[in-house]
């Protein structure tokens, strides 16, 4: 799963716990290289309402930590407009999120998700992600920088794919959703990745390199 996070306005929280809140924008290069392509959301959310299954609100994409659901979803010219509802009445979380949005203390919406297709321009190397499946959208505290800093502790073990090394470009994405710029991130990757392949090669031995990765963290 990967993530995404956006400022919302928090005036619109209401005292009932419902608000409103755009969970993605269309057309912008955001922090990680990516662009949201207007479209990208709707054959997720048609098959999700065919199933007749609501999303879920969850608390810093926790997902043992449900505080209510969204009641309408729907892509404008802007982006995913969401309108959620906060179980205040019933689940403690909720309250207790529904009072740092209205202090404005969370301000931020994030979304949890899978590419199924994208594009890469080589030369610009803008990733447009052109379909997605909508997993989940959480409350956050840190919306990612002013359109994309990751609000969570994220561990690289999301792009290890069946034992394998990540390549240099799925390292770059992982830091730059991390909260890296795209420059750090080559520069992180470049010359940490690339020396611990060679190294590896080298040695004829890629398993210790999988478990360094395997644990690599980055704080909030």
């Amino acid at each position: 799963m990967k993530y995404k996070s956006f400022d919302f306005d928090v005036k619109s929280v209401d005292d009932a716990g419902v608000f409103v809140g755009y969970g993605s924008v269309f057309g912008n290069v955001d922090g990680g290289g990516d662009v949201v392509v207007k479209g990208a959301f709707g054959a997720s959310l048609a098959a999700r309402s065919a199933k007749g299954r609501k999303l879920p609100i969850l608390w810093q994409h926790r997902s043992g930590e449900p505080m209510g659901v969204y009641e309408d979803i729907k892509e404008d010219d802007h982006g995913l407009l969401m309108t959620g509802r906060l179980l205040v009445n019933d689940v403690q979380r909720a309250r207790e999120a529904h009072a740092l949005m209205k202090a404005g203390a969370v301000t931020g919406m994030s979304i949890g998700y899978g590419v199924v297709d994208d594009l890469l321009d080589t030369k610009t190397h803008v990733r447009y992600l052109k379909t997605l499946d909508l997993y989940e959208t959480s409350i956050v505290t840190f919306p990612m920088n002013d359109e994309a800093r990751v609000g969570v502790v994220k561990s690289l073990d999301l792009i290890l794919k069946d034992g394998k090394l990540p390549t240099l470009r799925e390292f770059e994405d992982f830091l730059c959703e991390a909260g890296f710029s795209r420059t750090q991130a080559k520069a992180v990757a470049g010359n940490g990745l690339t020396k611990l392949l060679d190294r590896c090669e080298a040695d004829g031995n890629t398993s210790d390199a999988l478990k360094m990765l395997d644990s690599f963290r980055i704080p909030q």
